[in-house]
């Protein structure tokens, strides 16, 4: 009778064992490299943003507050508490953090110096949004930035469950800030953002349509040229110094430039929220997943 135990322990251990591996066709992570725990505690982490130091400030949104990342110590310390219910973040090239605060639907800048918040986005053509999710800033000025809606508990006296919008969009605010358009009106829930660094393609995840679409950007920041780049949805992405898309969800997801799947990083909690290169030479991977962080040594580069 012992040999079933065994048996299931051995199973047990190869099931574990095949869930932590690396699949990686183009040599992306660094050799021998493991995912890393750097702390658990949280109640859902999410989005990380690179600084130009190389330190991560990411947020726990249901605890209503941002913490920062330092990779020279790998220690965690508070950023701010009381954070607007943040949920995405993207630093300026000037240091601003930009915010998706999601307590009153609002886009925020945070000074990173003081912590002081000015509301740069309050709602749209009079009406709440639905709540700012993930922000790309484009590197000639300007922002993006997704507006699906996931009615939240703490909204309870602040609004209502329903949508305001007619729909959830993705919009554009011009550099100067005088002007918010909608810049993608046809996608089911718009999640994930990001960017080239050269400002010419937008990646845009439809999370709720399980796709991702690519866009050419205009000058005055208008969106042309919608093609399907995967049949993949994500909450959180980046972008490397090849062109290759991180998405999220099931773990870590990556497609080179042309849409094939070139690489999986498995990571063992039951959602993967976001994605961000941190460190100085931008070359760790850093994981923010339900509860926990994670990183990973690349060989890729991050390009922020």
């Amino acid at each position: 009778m012992q040999k079933y135990p065994l048996l299931f322990l051995f199973l047990f251990v190869s099931w574990t064992f095949s869930f932590a591996q690396i699949e990686d066709k183009r040599g992306l992570v660094a050799k021998g490299a493991e995912l890393v725990k750097v702390q658990d505690g949280f109640s859902f982490t999410e989005g990380p943003a690179i600084n130009r130091q190389g330190d991560v400030y990411f947020t726990d949104q249901p605890n209503d507050k941002i913490y920062i990342w330092n990779p020279n110590s790998n220690q965690i310390s508070l950023f701010r508490e009381g954070a607007g219910r943040s949920n995405g973040l993207y630093f300026q090239l000037d240091g601003t953090l930009i915010a998706a605060a999601d307590l009153n639907n609002e886009l925020w800048a945070i000074d990173p110096k003081t912590g002081k918040e000015t509301v740069l986005v309050p709602s749209f053509k009079s009406k709440k949004l639905n709540g700012p999710n993930d922000i790309w800033v484009r590197p000639s000025g300007g922002l993006y930035f997704t507006d699906p809606l996931y009615p939240r508990p703490y909204w309870e006296g602040i609004r209502g469950k329903e949508m305001e919008q007619d729909g959830q969009h993705v919009y554009f605010l011009s550099a100067d800030r005088t002007e918010l358009f909608r810049v993608a009106e046809d996608l089911k829930q718009p999640n994930g953002i990001v960017g080239t660094p050269d400002g010419k393609i937008l990646y845009v995840a439809d999370i709720g349509d399980k796709k991702t679409w690519r866009y050419d950007i205009n000058e005055d920041g208008y969106l042309t040229n919608k093609t399907l780049f995967c049949e993949m949805g994500s909450d959180g992405m980046t972008i490397d110094d090849r062109g290759n898309l991180y998405l999220t969800g099931k773990g870590v997801t990556v497609f080179d430039k042309k849409g094939e799947q070139i690489a999986h990083i498995p990571v063992p909690e039951n959602w993967t929220a976001n994605v961000c290169f941190g460190a100085t030479d931008r070359r760790t991977l850093f994981i923010t997943a339900m509860g926990s962080v994670y990183t990973l040594k690349m060989k890729a580069r991050g390009v922020w």
